[in-house]
């Protein structure tokens, strides 16, 4: 007569639905509600004209927990110092809108139509943004930081070249 060993709740030791017997499972535990929501970065795409103002997620917006702030700086990841100020809208509802200054930032950066525009949240209102193509690769430049003008955004000239 053959013994079989039962654990507690009657069931046998075997390999089970997840393949490996015994240990516990690989999977993380389920996120729980009393975690913070931490949502540092985010994609827009561009569907429509480029230079109006743009809609970043209302998760976003829930995650600056009724901060809203007047302007954010847009920072072009490797692309020097350079801060694009952008003047930011809200709905009161919630949404939270790129303004005035995103144009600028648009033009000199080759944001258009099928772009994906990749934000990272550094804290103080600044955002990294990465420009992403259509065909999903990214656009790289290099800069030039003697054709910066640190005090103006008026002049829409690149601060940026493409590689």
């Amino acid at each position: 007569m053959a013994s079989t060993s039962r654990t507690r709740n009657g069931r046998g030791r075997g390999r089970g639905r997840g393949g490996r017997g015994g240990g516990s499972s690989s999977l993380p535990p389920p996120p729980s509600s009393t975690l913070p929501l931490i949502i540092e970065e985010f994609f827009i795409v561009i569907y429509e004209d480029p230079l109006v103002k743009k809609a970043l997620p209302k998760k976003f917006a829930d995650y600056l927990d009724g901060q809203e702030p007047a302007k954010v700086y847009l920072r072009a990841a490797d692309c020097g110092p350079r801060l694009w100020t952008v003047e930011v809208l809200f709905d009161g509802q919630g949404r939270m809108y790129l303004d005035k200054g995103w144009e600028n930032f648009a033009i000199a950066h080759g944001v258009d139509f099928g772009c994906y525009v990749h934000f990272k949240y550094e804290g103080d209102d600044v955002l990294t943004v990465k420009v992403f193509d259509g065909t999903m690769c990214r656009k790289y430049y290099y800069s030039d930081d003697e054709d910066i003008d640190d005090e103006s955004d008026d002049d829409v000239k690149p601060c940026i070249h493409p590689l």
